[in-house]
């Protein structure tokens, strides 16, 4: 038998609406852009405004020879030559060479050297640019070119002197400058950056697109701005640098991202899909770019950056520039556990949340913050593990960020509380600051003394401490039976029902105050300060991400059945009390019968009532005896294997980014104590009223100047003038830039 192989072409099928080029061949084009489709199939596909992919589509349709050159011409608008160019600039320099050259005068120059000269003398007369232009048929831009105030690229050097709060000097829009006198357009278009994407869409863009700003009045979100300096100051930008290196060539780059996260997160969206509520055009005035990356993009990012796994290190990186910076707030830090509910459906191992008094599922963060509750330092801790057993882990840590030799207090609750760690913390030069637990005895009331002492923000507080100390026995471990001798600072306070009672605090700093012992281990509470604002304004428990992973089946956890088997010992012990209670009761009641009634006390009675004794004992014993035999801790396969943990890279990348734009809020908060009368209540609230007001934008010669618009009060607005020239005094860079960032405020209206 013979077999005939049968072929058949493709069906010649077109998408609706689609104009036929060639037989099989359509093109469809409309406002969002273009598709070509080959049988069927879509091949090529551009988007509005993406000349080099239309061009492109074009040159692969003739090379492919799915179309004649002549077909492709005319479904694309053009002559058979100009797809011939598109092929050659394809041949001589790849895709880049499709990108569309940018238009300009391609006529003679106006500015004749006679014209040159008239301007420079009416210049010296003391017109105006405007003036001069009018008097001599050209623009203001030729008239600052022929006196020498525009360099090469268009861009125009600001005048000397002046304030970025006056318009006095010369702005850049879309590469042309704008004069100070010349009133600034609102909400122009931004710099066409079509060139940049498309070659970005092919790999050829590099690190990302350049901040470019066009100049503008009343941009949106322009003061968000005002977060850069503080935002340098946090070593964000440097640490992600060094740690990342770069991102993947996109349009988008490193530093471009972690300025629209920390953006949003300042605008009160911190989550990525915040995105969705602050206009992307908006948010990308003050990038600098024409839009601001969206959602997706957003969580490609995060998802690039997370598969490096270089998360912790870029948190270590923060801290360390933090205690270079600010070392004076690291003499003592606070460190605690925070558990981070989970709501989902997942099986996540549940640990108790304080907050809401029940245990649930949850991820258990432990967070070191400095001495005014600013966070420093945070790891994931581990499942199970106490706060005494992440203070162990976090010691290397600490050192490695405070530095060798420096001698700084930890601060902790009770739930750190073990003889063996207090030794480990001064064994490794720590000092140690704790309250007391358990059950301790009262001291004597002549022992108290009572005290006056000032914080550290100048508040007094009155105390009546006893001072001692005492001696702790390790219990446990390699060091069994060897002591630690601490401090101990005893206070009264009043106790609900009525009276004082003692609470007693531990600490090896015997260099300090008793007075300044208590209002310290008091201040441990800016640390949950900063965790109930972070949960407020910076989604600090968000599900950032929704990916998860088995959990360690051989990781060893608290068996549940020793829980059990505990209850079932403290049941027989209340039988066995509950049964001596009756045998004692039945016995004194026959040892003392009533008057007149003779009782007789036979072996046979007493046995009788020991039995239901001794049996309670057996009971007691025998669940004791079974009780010991649970093994303590099992493995975590036997008893839950379905178990995962949450993804925590991304979680701990947008950590390091939130508190880096917290610790840069709190910057700009603080710089207001001395000009805002009610700074110590109103800081924050107007700092994040000040970063959501809109402003101008005016790009000048190595500068870029800032004017906000006033606020809702005038004292407010005073009170955001005294910050920007705060700012304007750091001398900081707009990111990827050469502009120094300068600060206005425009005043409030009917204020002088």
């Amino acid at each position: 038998m013979m077999t005939r192989m049968l072929s058949q072409l493709p069906l010649p099928l077109l998408p609706p609406g689609a104009a036929e080029i060639a037989p099989g061949v359509g093109l469809l084009a409309g406002e969002d852009g273009g598709l070509v489709a080959v049988h069927g199939m879509a091949t090529f596909a551009w988007d509005a405004g993406d000349e080099a992919g239309r061009r492109l589509a074009a040159v692969q349709l003739v090379r492919l020879r799915a179309a004649s050159q002549g077909q492709v011409a005319e479904a694309f608008g053009v002559d058979p030559a100009t797809v011939w160019r598109w092929d050659q600039a394809v041949a001589s320099g790849g895709v880049a060479g499709l990108v569309p050259a940018r238009r300009g005068p391609k006529g003679a120059s106006k500015l004749t050297p006679g014209l040159a000269a008239r301007i420079a003398e009416l210049d010296a007369a003391g017109q105006t640019l405007r003036q001069i232009a009018a008097a001599t048929g050209v623009s203001t831009f030729t008239v600052r070119t022929a006196l020498g105030r525009v360099r090469p690229g268009g861009q125009a050097p600001a005048a000397a002197g002046g304030s970025p709060g006056q318009d006095d000097g010369p702005d850049q829009r879309d590469g042309e400058a704008v004069a100070a006198d010349e009133p600034l357009p609102v909400l122009p278009d931004p710099v066409p950056r079509d060139g940049e994407r498309a070659l970005a869409r092919w790999g050829l863009l590099g690190e990302g697109a350049e901040p470019v700003f066009a100049a503008g009045a009343r941009y949106p979100l322009a003061g968000l701005l005002l977060a850069l300096p503080a935002l340098e100051a946090t070593g964000l930008l440097e640490g992600a640098r060094q740690v990342y290196g770069r991102l993947k060539d996109g349009y988008y780059g490193l530093a471009a991202t972690l300025l629209t996260l920390v953006f949003l997160a300042l605008a009160g969206e911190p989550r990525a899909e915040g995105a969705t509520r602050v206009p992307p055009a908006a948010l990308g005035r003050v990038l600098g770019l024409d839009r601001a990356p969206e959602v997706k993009t957003i969580r490609r990012k995060l998802a690039e950056l997370a598969a490096a796994g270089k998360a912790a290190d870029l948190i270590m990186a923060l801290a360390r520039h933090h205690a270079a910076a600010r070392p004076d707030t690291l003499g003592f830090l606070y460190v605690d556990g925070h558990a981070r509910a989970y709501y989902g459906t997942r099986d996540v191992q549940k640990t108790h949340i304080a907050r809401l008094k029940f245990p649930a599922p949850a991820t258990v963060e432990t967070w070191v913050t400095g001495r005014d509750g600013d966070p420093v330092f945070m790891v994931v801790a581990e499942p199970s593990e106490s706060l005494a057993g992440e203070l162990k882990r976090l010691l290397p840590g600490l050192r490695a960020i405070v530095g060798q030799g420096r001698h700084v207090t930890v601060c902790f609750d009770r739930g750190g509380w073990s003889p063996a760690l207090f030794a480990d913390i001064t064994g490794a030069g720590f000092g140690l600051l704790t309250w007391r637990k358990g059950p301790a005895p009262d001291l004597p009331a002549d022992a108290f003394t009572t005290i006056t002492c000032t914080d550290d923000r100048g508040r007094e507080h009155g105390y009546d401490p006893a001072d001692t100390t005492i001696t702790l026995t390790i219990k446990e471990g390699p060091r069994k039976g060897q002591t630690v001798s601490l401090r101990q600072v005893t206070r009264r306070v009043p106790a609900r029902g009525g009276g004082t009672r003692q609470i007693h605090a531990l600490t090896s700093r015997t260099d300090l105050a008793a007075g300044e012992v208590c209002w310290r281990l008091t201040s441990r509470w800016r640390e949950e300060n900063y965790f109930r604002y972070a949960r407020t304004h910076f989604a600090l428990d968000a599900l950032d991400s929704h990916a998860a992973a088995p959990d360690d089946p051989d990781r060893e956890v608290p068996n549940p059945a020793k829980k059990a088997a505990a209850a079932q010992v403290r049941h027989a012990e209340i039988l066995a009390a509950a049964a001596q209670a009756q045998r004692d009761a039945s016995l004194a009641a026959l040892r003392n019968p009533a008057p007149g009634q003779p009782v007789t006390i036979t072996n046979q009675m007493i046995n009788a009532l020991d039995a239901p004794v001794e049996a309670a004992h057996r009971e007691l014993e025998a669940a004791g005896d079974a009780a010991a035999a649970v093994p303590a801790r099992i493995r975590l396969g036997e008893i839950a294997p379905d178990m995962v943990r949450l993804e925590a890279e991304v979680k701990q990348i947008t950590h390091a980014i939130r508190m880096a734009a917290y610790n840069a809020e709190t910057a700009l908060a603080q710089a207001l104590h001395g000009h805002y009368a009610r700074a110590g209540d109103e800081a924050y609230a107007l700092i994040r009223e000040a970063l959501a007001a809109s402003g101008d934008i005016r790009p000048g010669d190595g500068q870029l100047l800032i004017r906000l618009d006033p606020l809702t009060a005038p004292r407010r607005t005073q009170a955001l003038a005294a910050l920007c020239d705060q700012l304007n005094q750091a001398q900081a860079c707009y990111p990827g830039t050469d502009l120094v960032l300068r600060y206005g405020v425009k005043p409030h209206p009917g204020i002088a």
